[in-house]
């Protein structure tokens, strides 16, 4: 079974080719293994519901080797583009929105001034820390 059809069928919203997956929202399935092993994605393969310009930063500073999502967005497109990452979509779009529907994305926000991966992995770990205190 390929990771696109794994994670439809098992409603995950992201599977990984080392067997990894989670049902965890936004970009924590993402950045909880990464904050434990900064290379968890090294190499793998990863199939994810929604990409943008967050994940995207943090699965290419992980060393991700490919990844398949449903919907991506332009600046998440941008970031594979310019670090040779393989990818593919179903949709794209020009940026993620939030889970309101009223604007974008706060992840996407946070990273969109930010063309460094490690200091975009820093800025999108103090984000979920405020808004878990929120």
């Amino acid at each position: 079974m390929d990771l696109k059809q794994k994670l439809i069928e098992g409603y995950y919203s992201i599977c990984a080719s080392n067997g990894y997956t989670s049902y965890d929202k936004g970009i924590k399935p993402v950045i909880i293994p990464m904050n434990e092993d900064l290379y968890f994605f090294k190499d793998l393969i990863v199939a994810d519901k929604l990409i943008g310009k967050a994940s995207a930063m943090l699965l290419t500073l992980s060393g991700v080797k490919e990844v398949h999502t449903f919907t991506l967005s332009k600046a998440g497109k941008d970031i594979f583009d310019k670090y040779g990452i393989t990818y593919s979509y179903d949709k794209l779009v020009e940026y993620i929105i939030n889970r309101e529907g009223t604007g974008m994305c706060p992840m996407e926000m946070t990273v969109r001034d930010i063309d460094d991966l490690k200091e975009a992995f820093a800025a999108l770990n103090r984000k979920l820390e405020e808004l878990r205190k929120k």
